[in-house]
């Protein structure tokens, strides 16, 4: 019984390794005058080109659906609005990785009360009317919010994450083939919100401030707009919890100070780009 046990756990413990070992180093961005410097693994079996092509068919599918609705792009003003920002801050990024020049970056705006922006991997990007119309924001503070969400994709979070989940679940398989599946599901789950979903997710949040704030420095948007951008949406919940949109992110607190330090460090490239 201890023998066949032994055996078990081992054969766990060399499955598991395997899939970990999957996981190689990638440098996604220059660090950039905000200095984002973390390594980064991503695992083998998610390529960035399949990545960036399953984005595109979600995107299209999403795009065709808002259409066939009458809520993409309703409003002109704001539309046009969104893709003058936009268009300023794709062109800054090439200081972070030169190759994103070269994407196919598109950016919609959907006519819906979610407070939300998003930017799939390739540059594929949605901004909601929401957000527009709730938070009010300066052209400077959605500068902050659009090149956050860029950020996000010019780091591939979403392949990292990816990554760390197809990992994560290959190492459970094995677990549970070996030990039962009831507890090691139960167990897994919590190490893995713990290990990965947490800690990452705010980890990437924290990376994605840092360069939205330069993009926008670099752009020509003052970068101290993002303290306040983030203020207003930590703000908009009232005595209510916050929109899902932070569910996630830094608290308030630590989100400001670092905003402020990034701020601080890019005034150079804002002054630069004509900023006062």
């Amino acid at each position: 019984m201890k023998t066949s046990m032994t055996r078990r756990v081992a054969v766990c413990t060399l499955a598991v390794a395997t899939a970990l070992g999957g996981c190689a180093a990638v440098q996604t961005t220059e660090s950039g005058s905000v200095g984002v410097e973390r390594k980064q693994y991503m695992s083998g079996m998610v390529s960035e080109a399949a990545l960036q092509q399953e984005a595109a068919q979600q995107y299209s599918s999403l795009i065709g659906q808002a259409r066939a609705q009458g809520a993409l792009d309703v409003n002109a003003a704001q539309t046009a609005r969104v893709r003058t920002i936009a268009n300023k801050l794709i062109q800054q990024v090439g200081a972070f990785r030169p190759d994103a020049r070269n994407w196919n970056w598109e950016v919609h705006v959907l006519n819906s009360n979610e407070v939300n922006a998003w930017c799939m991997p390739g540059g594929k990007m949605a901004v909601y009317a929401g957000l527009i119309n709730q938070i009010k924001p300066t052209d400077a503070e959605l500068a902050a919010v659009i090149g956050h969400e860029m950020a996000h994709a010019l780091r591939e979070h979403a392949r990292e994450q990816v990554s760390q989940q197809m990992v994560t679940n290959v190492g459970l398989s094995v677990l549970s083939a070996v030990t039962g599946v009831g507890a090691t599901a139960d167990l897994g789950s919590a190490l893995t919100n713990v290990m990965f979903t947490l800690p990452n997710s705010r980890t990437h949040e924290t990376e994605a401030d840092r360069i939205g704030v330069e993009l926008a420095a670099r752009a020509g948007y003052d970068p101290r707009a993002a303290v306040t951008l983030w203020q207003k949406m930590g703000a908009l919940g009232g005595s209510s919890a916050p929109p899902e949109f932070l569910s996630t992110h830094p608290s308030a607190a630590s989100r400001s100070a670092d905003l402020t330090q990034a701020a601080e460090r890019v005034m150079p490239l804002y002054q630069a780009a004509g900023g006062k």
